[in-house]
């Protein structure tokens, strides 16, 4: 790829916006690719912040930056306006020690402020009865960054962060020190079963699943919402839910240029396309994203049996 000047100026102004920064897919948040998420990973240990730029959002940049670098691949780091590496790279200087060099003493963060971790009672009595069957081992919690959980007795490992919540010691990895911080972990017993739940105001925005009920109640309330359908438009001529939209390129560049908080309801036959679909926006920054449980199927069977099954 030639690289023309204007392009080039936009990527050395991304480039020289912080002092680190990096071209990834997805976010710090939401990273879209294991070695890009592999690479916030390390940073995350060694930085409070950091700037990342979504090269899925603009394919001149993620074209340009590979050029620019010549670098093939994403993701890409620089640090002071210096390209330093790709994933692996970036791994082998962690491992030397190399990259905490290179970040220097500021870089670091300097003294990493205590964690908070809030446990509920609930929740501590189901840890001190668990706690009798692993003997001599103490709970540890994980965070991996696309906000996966592990709850769990384990013995500690080097570089582990101990915190005292409420009479409970939790060991955190230092990887998962700064997405834990604030957690709130409580222990329910409903409908659905016993279990614990874990409230963190470091996650990103998730996809909620709606069901078809609830759909057609906010329809009839008059709710603002946008119902975008997702299947084929064979699909759309057999049955089709009156109110949606087919998720096309014009219909693609309308939905993008709504308001991050437009709530929107995406649909499909069953539930699988729709849910790729709503996650792909919940990457691109909309925080109220929906995907209909059962597809239309499930809004044929149990709202409306005038639309036809197949």
């Amino acid at each position: 790829m030639n690289l023309s000047e204007p392009l080039k100026q936009r990527i050395e102004a991304l480039v020289r916006s912080d002092r680190v920064v990096l071209f990834m897919k997805g976010s710090r948040r939401f990273p879209q690719c294991g070695f890009s998420s592999s690479v916030v990973q390390i940073l995350d240990e060694v930085l409070p912040s950091y700037t990342t730029v979504n090269v899925l959002e603009d394919p001149e940049i993620r074209e340009g930056i590979k050029a620019y670098a010549s670098w093939p691949t994403i993701p890409q780091l620089y640090i002071d306006g210096e390209f330093v590496g790709g994933a692996d790279i970036v791994r082998e200087m962690r491992e030397s020690g190399e990259l905490a060099q290179k970040l220097g003493a500021s870089g670091a963060g300097g003294e990493a402020k205590p964690l908070k971790i809030t446990i509920s009672a609930s929740a501590k009595r189901a840890f001190d009865e668990a706690a009798k069957e692993a003997p001599g081992e103490l709970l540890r919690f994980e965070v991996s960054p696309r906000f996966e959980y592990g709850l769990y007795f384990g013995p500690r490992a080097e570089g582990d962060v101990e915190v005292d919540a409420g009479g409970i010691t939790v060991l955190v990895d230092k990887a998962s020190a700064r997405r834990a911080d604030g957690v709130s972990i409580d222990f329910v017993d409903g409908p659905e079963g016993a279990g614990f739940k874990i409230e963190n105001p470091n996650e990103p925005p998730r996809v909620r699943q709606l069901s078809v009920k609830k759909l057609k109640e906010m329809l009839d309330a008059g709710e603002t919402i946008e119902l975008i359908d997702v299947r084929t438009d064979k699909e759309r001529a057999i049955a089709r839910i009156e109110q949606a939209k087919l998720l096309d390129q014009a219909e693609l560049e309308r939905l993008e240029a709504l308001p991050k908080d437009t709530a929107i309801v995406f649909h499909c036959h069953h539930g699988g396309r729709s849910r790729s679909a709503a996650e792909a926006f919940v990457g691109r920054g909309f925080s109220r994203v929906y995907n209909l449980e059962g597809g239309i199927d499930a809004w044929s069977v149990v709202v409306d049996p005038s639309v036809p099954r197949y």
